[in-house]
């Protein structure tokens, strides 16, 4: 164990440095920098240094077993570990062949119809629209449209480019004609919050580290600020700067079981199922797979495949023989 990993204190810092020597966000340095510490807690209080590859599979396992977590976090833990071994403590992990993984259940996702999908857009008004029409008439996934940059929305060539979208990428999709005049106006709104934060001496934005340094001067232009600014400035847990981040997942989530609630539809819906509605009702106007796939994202076509499956739940195509 190095001497500057003394303590666990010391041991998260290093993680903090490193993670954001390469530039990942701070969602990632609060997860690895998390399971560090329940990694160290599980092993009471032993350090990883002084760990091996037997000690990961263990912690692994158990959480597959006794916490029983999706694939998904037990992933994302691997991933943290991975990164404290490789990247801090500079020691080789061998391959882990002994970890209990945990299992994904087979589930299709919930889909709504056209019909339900108006129904509760109609009990939303404001940026909350706004924001499930993009879910829905762009495919976003729910942090894609809250990171929207004003810069990314390209109105005449009806087109929104998401940055740094799941894996790290870059991707074009579809700007649905419908909400040009609301997002228009909407916009209208945040550029005047934005002038009046300016005149008193704020409205800077959070921008990449590495852009931050190149471009000085863009945390105050325009085409760089939030298109879902949050309504009050906060201060950047990073850079310590008193600057307006976009809205947060929850404050969407909430109007949306809102909005359910007052229409009376009766499906569990989350801000994902209008991404869902959006792939498979394109699916079922004729597009292409491949390019269902592309606006989507998806690294792979299987995952775009389960929509297919979801075309084909409760009889879709298929006659039953009592309606014969």
């Amino acid at each position: 164990m190095k001497s500057e990993y003394s303590s666990l204190s010391a041991l998260i810092d290093g993680v903090v440095r490193e993670v954001r020597v390469r530039g990942y966000s701070y969602r990632t340095e609060q997860a690895y920098s998390g399971w560090v510490r329940r990694f160290v807690r599980f092993h009471r209080g032993t350090f990883p240094g002084k760990l091996g590859k037997s000690a990961v599979e263990s912690f692994l396992s158990h959480l597959a077993t006794e916490r029983k977590v999706a694939p998904s976090t037990q992933n994302q833990a691997l991933n943290g570990l991975l990164f404290l071994y490789r990247h801090v403590l500079k020691m080789a992990m061998p391959q882990l062949d002994d970890v209990v993984r945990a299992k994904r259940p087979t589930r299709l996702p919930v889909v709504l119809t056209k019909a339900e999908v108006t129904r509760v857009m109609d009990c939303l008004t404001g940026w909350h629209w706004l924001a499930v029409a993009l879910l829905y008439g762009a495919g976003l996934r729910i942090l894609e449209a809250l990171r929207l940059r004003v810069k990314d929305l390209d109105v005449h060539q009806n087109t929104i480019m998401v940055r740094e979208g799941k894996g790290n990428k870059d991707r074009i999709t579809l700007l649905p004609q419908e909400v040009i005049g609301p997002l228009t106006d909407h916009l209208q709104r945040v550029r005047r919050l934005h002038i009046a934060d300016l005149k008193k001496g704020y409205g800077e934005v959070i921008l990449p580290s590495a852009l931050a340094k190149k471009y000085p001067r863009a945390k105050t232009q325009w085409g760089w600020q939030w298109v879902f600014p949050a309504p009050h400035r906060s201060v950047d847990p990073r850079s310590g700067i008193l600057a307006r981040y976009h809205l947060s997942a929850s404050a969407i989530n909430k109007h949306l079981r809102d909005a359910r609630e007052r229409c009376g539809l009766n499906k569990h819906i989350t801000c994902h199922t209008f991404r869902h509605s959006f792939a498979t009702h394109l699916l079922e106007d004729g597009y292409d797979i491949r390019t269902v796939q592309e606006l989507l994202g998806h690294k792979d076509v299987s995952t775009t495949m389960i929509y297919t499956h979801v075309l084909n739940r409760g009889g879709r195509g298929v006659i039953s023989p009592l309606d014969r």
